[in-house]
């Protein structure tokens, strides 16, 4: 829009306009000389006719409204945690606790109270934590010390078959390594190698358990009781708090970690291929820790689970489940309670591609409707209420399927967003809009 010396043409166009404008309250006629008035003064300012239509006809337009009503979102059912009605189980979470809360008095569940009961075979891991803390293996890779086992190790087959215990294969002369040897006592829970793991640990038996009572003070087990280094003597108890913190000590020694994840190993210089008595292995995520039973009604297992929950990385789960009915049934109930986890984390849809959720407005009237882009799923834990938030934009083109803005969903720690699009062509703002409202454009 060109101007010549004396400003002719954009005045001519100022002519034009005025024909063109609305009138004002009063007469046609003196509607458009008042309104004549306000544009000269304007004129004035911005250093004439040229200047300004130049201006306002480039200015940018102010931003938008959006009227948003994000669709209603449900979260879901609560979740509903899977505890046994007998025995006691205690469980504690970490690595969610932005979804499932920090654990309470260092559990996340509970069920059965806390009292001490005889813990079985579990006293094995014990043993086998007692050993590696004198004798250490440092890292996977590490065999350790060769272990000779002696003509009186060798006679302890003997003695625990007839006791109706678990045993494995020691032939004479046998010699394996720290590693070959926990794996013996630990996977088919061979109590003959553990008696002899702790003799040639400690000397004695007796000296093992005297070790192992200062390791428990040392961790802060008080309410734990070690009378021997097998679990058979029913007065090897614990509480449910006591062997949630002895499986994470577990845990926490890589080599030992591995060595309980272990379903089988063939060791054919000492008791052959032996298999891991852990049912659950791979269940839910488990791998590990230690089985664990005196009969009828006495089945426990210290567990722990890299539970996958679909979102993040997997929960890391550490429990106990001390006198369950049978082995069977006790598998049963850890994993039921680690499948109820994973199933409180569900998918919520919030929002469809090309549903509504509101109306843009611009300041000279023009108005269009406003669509999701996408549909948008967001993952949450049990009944976490779910909250939308709309961040506006001001388009370029004003047309059809333009981004207007994101709406995003938060639920706990997770959100999920979509983008807001026009639906349908806004009106652009015409030269007489822009020419009398100055103060609405930027710039």
């Amino acid at each position: 829009m060109g101007q010549t010396q004396d400003g002719t043409d954009e005045l001519s166009r100022f002519a034009d306009l005025m024909d063109e404008a609305p009138a004002a309250s009063g007469s046609g006629r003196a509607g458009r000389i008042a309104l004549v008035v306000v544009l000269v003064t304007i004129l004035a300012v911005f250093g004439g006719a040229g200047g300004y239509v130049w201006w306002a006809s480039s200015a940018p337009l102010p931003a938008p409204t959006l009227a948003t009503q994000p669709p209603g979102v449900t979260a879901g059912e609560a979740a509903t945690v899977r505890l046994p009605s007998s025995g006691a189980l205690r469980v504690s979470v970490s690595g969610g606790e932005q979804y499932l809360g920090e654990d309470t008095d260092g559990a996340w569940a509970v069920s059965g109270g806390d009292e001490a009961r005889p813990i079985a075979s579990i006293a094995k891991l014990i043993t086998a934590l007692v050993v590696l803390d004198r004798h250490p293996l440092n890292g996977l890779n590490d065999p350790g010390p060769t272990i000779a086992f002696t003509e009186a190790d060798t006679d302890l087959y003997d003695q625990f078959y007839v006791r109706g215990a678990t045993i494995a294969t020691m032939p004479d002369d046998t010699r394996l390594s720290l590693h070959d040897a926990l794996a013996t006592m630990l996977l088919p829970s061979a109590s003959n190698y553990a008696v002899a793991i702790a003799r040639w640990g400690f000397g004695s038996e007796g000296a093992y358990v005297d070790a192992a009572r200062a390791w428990l003070d040392a961790n802060g087990l008080a309410s734990t009781r070690i009378v021997d280094a097998t679990g058979i003597d029913d007065r090897n108890t614990s509480t449910p708090r006591d062997l949630v913190a002895i499986g994470k000590i577990a845990e926490a020694n890589p080599a030992l970690a591995a060595i309980v994840a272990m379903r089988s190993i063939s060791l054919p210089d000492g008791p052959g291929y032996i298999t891991n008595t852990n049912d659950l292995l791979g269940t839910e995520g488990v791998r590990g820790l230690k089985t664990g039973n005196l009969g009828e009604g006495t089945f426990n297992l210290l567990f722990s689970s890299l539970l996958d929950v679909g979102i993040g990385p997997p929960l890391h789960v550490t429990g106990v489940r001390l006198g369950g009915a049978t082995h069977d049934i006790t598998d049963q109930d850890v994993a039921a309670l680690l499948g109820s986890i994973r199933a409180g984390f569900h998918d919520v849809t919030v929002g469809s591609a090309g549903d509504g959720v509101g109306t843009i407005t611009t300041a000279w009237g023009a108005q269009a409707q406003v669509a999701l882009s996408r549909t948008v799923v967001i993952r949450t834990w049990s009944d976490t209420p779910i909250t939308p938030s709309v961040v506006i934009e001001t388009p370029e083109a004003w047309a059809d399927g333009e981004t207007v803005g994101t709406v995003t969903w938060t639920g706990g720690p997770t959100t999920a967003s979509s983008e807001l699009q026009i639906l349908g062509d806004l009106e652009p703002p015409t030269l007489w809009w822009r020419l009398t409202h100055p103060g609405q454009l930027g710039g």
